[in-house]
């Protein structure tokens, strides 16, 4: 019998696995940077010459050059969102080390 004042319902539980499956993963890539990187410049290769070889009637040559600079663009967004995010992350611990 559940407890009063407690939420045992379905979407709690599958609320509380998605946070520790989020913290899970940003565990990983902060230790794996440089593989997350990798993974994700190579992800949008793949993707983007597969969108372009659907799409337009490019040489295959075009195709990688534009598929290279659609996983350049998309590695410096994500570089740009990791920069931005440490650069919170080390403001709100230094708020939190002069509150103490």
């Amino acid at each position: 019998m559940p407890r009063k004042g407690r939420n045992y319902s379905p979407q709690h539980r599958k609320h509380k696995h998605g946070k520790e499956m989020a913290e899970a993963i940003r565990s990983w890539v902060s230790e794996h940077k440089l593989t997350s990187i990798g993974t994700l410049w190579a992800s949008g290769v793949a993707a983007s010459l597969a969108y372009s070889r659907s799409r337009s009637p490019l040489k295959t040559s075009l195709r990688l050059i534009h598929a290279r600079m659609h996983a350049q663009a998309l590695t410096l967004a994500v570089l740009s969102g990791a920069a931005a995010y440490h650069y919170y992350e080390q403001q709100r611990d230094n708020e939190g080390r002069q509150n103490n």
